[in-house]
């Protein structure tokens, strides 16, 4: 029999919480081991408890759920799934939880009563099944990277247990059986809750003082080629490095090309896409296509970040864009993305035609279509994520004379799904890991 997976719930919403813990009890798989109210509690309970999976608000008082992701990665590697607004600075911090060690994210519930509430609960529930799979048949989440800073590690412990000495995730601990009744006691501060804009910004200050010796050394360490390998990095100090050091090196887009790059993924494709995109060289002679299960909006912010860090011109993909060698091109949520070609050359197609396998944007839809254009060296690559998408499309591309399929190896995948039904499925030419898939494409398209 499989045992209970232990979960954490994390918002400053005494109300979201028992929405969530709701959503997570109908499925006798889970336990609900605490709650809590904001980051910093989130970091003790995981020192404390060690849960298999946590669910993760990303806005929060004293210390927000992008911040509480790196110290749990750095103290507890463990599957992470954020919950998420659609504002627009809602989906550029998903982004960065996701490039940055989140498992995967989800759009938060507007309440009980929400038409999509549903919904909402199949995808947290579904999402919860994968991360704990993940976690338990994974190297990923036993090895996490942040090597540029080892120093920050020993001080945030010391600092920490004093101000969360008698916090609310606590009171859960000794009756584990209740699915529901731990998530209750938690909810006691719900009048703090509310006022936390007014009670809460003094605790802020004290906190942020031990912050900028970390800061300072991931900055050193991202002026190396190896920064897109360090997830848990400061991301404002990021910022500043890519404006000063990438955006002036972004070359002119040409529509003369011989060879094609279609690339397709989800869950953990962020990340994988961040590795990959940011590491091609700033001559690539090639247009590379992208599908990225995501909503829509989410893509637009995922084409945005990942143009600040690469050396080529990444955009979210639009009807009729003329599709040019030294750019990226990422398919919008919920359009199909499809190569066409007309007098002028080579042309971007969406639509939004049935979802298939459930999927729109489809990595199948978008590898066939590229294989009605054999008179382009074509080269197509399949990265982590659930399911067989890209599987039917990838033979396609092969029955037409691709030169490339490359399949990403197992060892790298955050989720091993789909590149191993392409690998099953015997139309993966290559199976290569992520941190060398960038150099594998290159050589291709250089030959």
């Amino acid at each position: 029999m499989q045992a209970t997976a232990r979960v954490l719930v994390v918002d400053d919403s005494a109300f979201m919480r028992k929405i969530l813990c709701d959503l997570i009890a109908v499925d006798p798989q889970f336990e609900i081991i605490a709650t809590a109210n904001n980051g910093r509690e989130a970091v003790e309970a995981v020192r404390t408890l060690k849960p298999d999976v946590i669910t993760m608000d990303l806005e929060m008082p004293e210390m927000n759920g992008l911040e509480a992701l790196g110290r749990i990665m750095r103290i507890h590697p463990v599957p992470i799934i954020m919950l998420s607004s659609i504002s627009d600075d809602g989906t550029r911090e998903t982004i960065k939880a996701l490039q940055n060690g989140a498992f995967d994210f989800i759009r938060k519930p507007s309440g009980p009563m929400s038409p999509d509430i549903h919904m909402v609960g199949e995808q947290l529930l579904e999402k919860l099944r994968i991360a704990v799979l993940t976690k338990r048949h994974s190297y990923l989440f036993q090895t996490p990277q942040p090597q540029q800073a080892p120093a920050p590690a020993p001080k945030k412990p010391a600092a920490t247990p004093k101000s969360t000495a008698t916090i609310s995730f606590q009171a859960p601990l000794t009756p584990p059986p209740s699915k529901v009744e731990p998530a209750e006691k938690p909810l006691k501060p719900a009048a703090d809750d509310i006022a936390q804009p007014t009670t809460k910004p003094a605790s802020r200050k004290p906190q942020a003082q031990p912050e900028p010796a970390p800061a300072d050394t991931h900055k050193r360490a991202l002026k190396r080629e190896e920064a897109p390998q360090a997830p848990f990095a400061d991301f404002e100090a990021e910022l500043e490095i890519a404006a000063s050091a990438i955006k002036p090196k972004k070359p002119v887009p040409t529509k003369t090309f011989k060879h094609l790059v279609a690339i397709g993924t989800s869950t953990g494709g962020p990340r994988a896409l961040h590795e990959v995109i940011t590491t091609l060289p700033i001559d690539f002679p090639a247009p590379v296509l992208v599908v990225q299960h995501m909503p829509p909006k989410f893509t637009r912010s995922l084409a945005q970040r990942l143009d600040s860090f690469s050396s080529l011109n990444v955009t979210e993909a639009a009807h009729g864009d003329r599709v040019q060698a030294g750019v990226v091109y990422i398919a919008p949520g919920g359009y199909h993305l499809e190569l066409a070609k007309d007098a002028g050359g080579y042309l971007i197609k969406l639509s939004e035609e049935a979802p298939r396998g459930g999927h729109r944007p489809s990595v199948d839809t978008m590898f066939e279509s590229c294989a009605a254009y054999p008179e382009l060296r074509r080269h197509a690559v399949i990265m982590t994520g659930m399911g067989s998408d890209g599987v039917k499309g990838m033979k396609a591309l092969n029955d037409s004379g691709a030169d490339s399929a490359i399949a990403e190896a197992e060892e790298s995948c955050v989720v091993y799904g789909m590149p191993r039904s392409a690998v099953e499925a015997g139309v993966a030419k290559s199976i290569v890991p992520l941190r060398q898939i960038a150099a594998a494409i290159t050589s291709a398209v250089r030959k």
